[in-house]
């Protein structure tokens, strides 16, 4: 069901943000105090990468069939309900919990991540229609960016007075004023009637079907490798960079992506196809690569990749509706997308980690540089595929 053509509820858009705010925080309040986890749990290592990626487990193994769980389960429940799940594990991590224990809470926050970034996008796809759609996802796909500024900015210094665990109290406090005020302003949302429960012995032959299909699988092919990079070289670039500006720089990334996205993205999506604009940001990004490479740490290079991490991220969510028309498409396509992002989380960070370990700050750049070009690829191919068929069923 859709809204009248050039009617937007921005308010209900940026309240629907917010909670995709939280979800990122989820990843981000790790990443942000990755360094200081050694003194909540030392001695254990590279182990400690596991603690930003298990997030990602859930939506590895169900984000393809996420998009029919939420549309059997509802949109607005589903997206209330998982606020209130990620309220109630950040609560348990305050408790400084065995490591254990504290990872099997961080595999639980991704049921809640899953729902909210299948959920958000679909009902902003509802809430905006025309060229205000394209503006409307752009800004829910800075919601990463975004928390990760809010948590450099805002949550270091609170953890800095009041340490790590003050941080997941915080959080869950959020999450859960967030579920109080979504519950009751999307009470009123037009949304799809709920579909069935798809059957469990289904489940493969959605999947293929899924992945068959060259239009609800080309966001999400391109997102795995966006996700693998934007959190893990936010997690580990920083020690790279100088002292004296790394904090300014690991704090302006995600505002310059955030402000690349929203003019210079929105702009371009006026003119050119969102595939084309996610391809030119995938290859601005190994520009970018190139210049770290030839200068190690260099704030400016490091700004400019955040600039273009901007234009992939705004354009990869303006993709879906893009190529797919339908609200159940749409809800596929995010699904997978979900899935292909949290795979991408999950292995982003013990990978550029491995890399250091092996190869040190060039392994580290030549791995990043070599994803870039394979989003920038992996497009290519399935545009070629989408022309195919159109040109068998015409």
């Amino acid at each position: 069901m859709e809204q009248q053509q050039g009617r937007v509820n921005w308010g209900m858009v940026l309240l629907i943000w917010a909670a995709g705010l939280g979800a990122a925080a989820q990843y981000g309040k790790i990443s942000v105090v990755f360094d200081r986890l050694p003194d909540l749990y030392p001695g254990l290592g590279a182990s400690l990468g596991w603690a930003v990626s298990l997030v990602g487990v859930l939506g590895i193994l169900f984000g393809v069939v996420a998009g029919l769980f939420v549309s059997a389960f509802g949109y607005r429940r589903t997206l209330v309900c998982c606020l209130w799940l990620g309220a109630a594990m950040s609560a348990l991590q305050v408790l400084h919990l065995p490591f254990g224990l504290f990872l099997l809470t961080r595999v639980v926050e991704g049921i809640s991540h899953l729902g909210v970034v299948v959920a958000g996008p679909t009902l902003i796809a509802l809430l905006a229609t025309g060229p205000a759609r394209g503006v409307a996802l752009t800004i829910w796909s800075t919601f990463f960016g975004v928390a990760f500024a809010i948590l450099s900015w805002i949550g270091l210094p609170l953890v800095a007075s009041q340490g790590v665990l003050a941080l997941f109290g915080a959080h869950a406090g959020v999450m859960a004023v967030l579920a109080v005020i979504l519950q009751r302003a999307l009470r009123n949302l037009p949304v799809p009637a709920r579909t069935a429960y798809p059957p469990l012995a289904d489940m493969p032959g959605l999947h293929l079907s899924i992945y068959r299909s060259p239009f609800k699988i080309a966001p999400a092919a391109g997102w795995v490798f966006y996700t693998c990079c934007f959190v893990s070289v936010l997690t580990v670039l920083p020690p790279f960079i100088p002292a004296e500006i790394r904090t300014f720089v690991m704090g302006a990334m995600p505002l310059v992506s955030i402000a690349v996205s929203m003019t210079l993205g929105v702009f371009m999506l006026r003119f050119l196809p969102a595939i084309r604009v996610i391809q030119i940001g995938f290859l601005l990004c190994a520009a970018a690569m190139v210049w770290l490479w030839g200068a190690p740490g260099d704030g400016a290079a490091c700004l400019a990749l955040a600039g273009a991490f901007g234009l992939v991220q705004g354009a990869s969510f303006a993709a879906v509706p893009q190529l797919n028309h339908t609200s159940a498409a749409q809800s596929e396509a995010n699904g997978v997308m979900s899935q292909a992002g949290n795979f991408g989380n999950a292995i982003g960070t013990p990978l550029m980690v491995a890399m250091i370990s092996v190869a040190g700050y060039g392994g580290l750049v030549a791995m990043t540089g070599l994803l870039f070009l394979g989003g920038a690829a992996v497009h290519q191919i399935l545009a070629s595929r989408r022309a195919r068929e159109m040109a068998t069923t015409d």
